[in-house]
């Protein structure tokens, strides 16, 4: 019993991944080409026989035709005697393939090697084909004839035709091998999309099972590449490169989630306990209230801005605002920027120095832009000394580049090993605690860069760091 349910459930298995198979796109398309591949060996099977065995008839027919002329002509000469004696004589040859028969109205044989006259009935043009033996020749098969019957004046019936015994053979061989031909075509098309068919099923598969395993939480899994470089590998590395995008992305959220969690604790934290000493200490004095108010209100202030800095690189990182950009002209992007930080540089007793070389034009959003450049004039200020110097450059096209927005400073620089890390949301060097921020500043700059499609260098500027934002030749279309 439980041999039988195994038999059968492995049977149903077998029919069920063969369901599969057939309802696959490969297969379907691999059916329409053997369709097509059929079709054309029949037509070239069918021209084949058509200058063959059709061409054998046609001339055939013709031979016939000038045969019929000629003895009408010899009849119209020498009249019946000496039509009886040609077409006795020309039966009379041996192995000829020719047939004749000369009979009354009554039906009576003159002349001729047909024992009767066919039964067979004649088309419009006189023309029949019909079976004089049921078997014979050395073959032992069934010999038939075409032949032309007409009546001659006085009532003379004359049947003049070939054995067409040969032409039939040829056309049954060739109807024969166009079966095999065609037989052989079909499985074979139907063995090779099979074949293809497992093979696409078997890549589509892997596809599957990664895409339920990143379903089930596995970020981590991906398509795997079978190195043939076609289109199917095209897809798997499109695939992959798009789960690399979204791994990164809730990598940078579930970062972001922890790092607001942590960082904001500490101002929110602040925030209440100063509200609950000012509800503690009872006073009549509306100066320590209006303190207290202050200071909410400044703290609030601050988180407000690490939510705005975090809504801006969201909105970047999602690309929506791709869809919105117009010409933008860099350098009017760069004066607004030194216009608006110039009173700062010096109110910190620094001087900022402006190099617009050009005025390139990119396509992009000019309020992100705008922020990325003063993001990049805010950190160059907050951590350049008094008496510093700051530089914003702009340079046009150049090659492998549309444009280029350098800021250089002489503060304290950022070490190599740390250029990758202060890119990341939150992250603040040791030197930089005691300054103002949230560590956002340079995540929104590199959001902004990688939005544009352009690149984001540190450098050192010996002293102090040097930020370029470097726009591929691209962004000027």
């Amino acid at each position: 019993m439980l041999k039988g349910e195994t038999h059968s459930g492995g049977l149903h298995g077998f029919l069920a991944a063969g369901l599969r198979l057939v309802r696959t796109t490969a297969f379907r398309l691999a059916l329409l080409y053997l369709a097509m591949f059929v079709l054309s060996v029949g037509l070239i099977l069918g021209v084949v026989y058509r200058t063959t065995a059709g061409f054998l008839e046609q001339e055939i027919g013709e031979t016939i035709a000038l045969e019929v002329a000629g003895l009408q002509d010899h009849y119209r000469i020498h009249g019946l005697p000496g039509l009886v004696d040609v077409v006795r004589a020309r039966s009379a040859v041996p192995n000829n393939n020719s047939i004749y028969l000369l009979t009354t109205s009554a039906g009576v044989i003159l002349a001729g090697n047909l024992s009767g006259w066919p039964a067979a009935v004649p088309n419009a043009s006189g023309w029949t084909h019909f079976k004089v033996a049921d078997y014979g020749g050395v073959t032992n098969r069934p010999s038939t004839a075409q032949a032309v019957t007409f009546t001659l004046p006085g009532q003379f019936r004359l049947l003049v035709g070939r054995d067409m015994s040969e032409i039939d053979q040829l056309r049954a061989r060739m109807f024969r091998s166009l079966g095999w031909i065609l037989g052989s075509t079909a499985l074979l098309g139907l063995g090779g999309g099979l074949l293809m068919s497992r093979g696409a099923m078997r890549r589509i598969e892997a596809i599957n099972r990664t895409t339920r395993q990143i379903m089930s939480g596995d970020l981590s899994d991906r398509v795997p590449r079978f190195g043939g470089g076609d289109e199917m590998d095209r897809l798997a590395g499109n695939l992959n490169a798009m789960l690399d995008r979204i791994e990164r992305l809730m990598t940078g959220m579930r970062q972001v989630t922890d790092s607001v969690a942590h960082d904001l604790r500490t101002p929110l934290t602040r925030l209440r306990s100063r509200i609950e000493l000012a509800l503690l200490h009872e006073t009549e004095d509306p100066e320590v209230y209006r303190t207290v108010l202050q200071d909410t209100i400044a703290e609030a202030d601050r988180l407000l801005a690490t939510f705005s800095a975090l809504l801006s690189i969201a909105e970047a990182e999602s690309g929506a605002k791709r869809q919105d950009f117009v010409a933008v002209d860099l350098a009017e992007v760069v004066e607004l920027a030194a216009d608006l930080y110039e009173p700062v540089a010096d109110e910190r007793g620094q001087r900022l120095s402006v190099d617009v070389r050009g005025k390139p034009t990119v396509r992009g959003n000019g309020q992100l832009l705008a922020q990325a450049v003063s993001n990049l004039l805010d950190n160059a200020i907050k951590y350049t000394p008094e008496g510093g110097t700051i530089s914003l450059v702009l340079e046009g096209p150049a090659p492998g580049r549309a444009a280029c927005i350098s800021v250089a400073d002489s503060g304290p620089g950022i070490p190599a090993e740390m250029r990758d890390k202060v890119l990341q949301r939150f992250v603040r060097l040791d030197t930089a605690r005691a300054s103002p921020g949230n560590g956002l500043g340079l995540s929104l700059v590199d959001a902004v860069a990688t939005l544009h499609g352009a690149g984001l260098e540190l450098d050192d500027n010996a002293p102090g760091l040097r930020v370029s934002l470097v726009f591929p030749p691209e962004a000027r279309r």
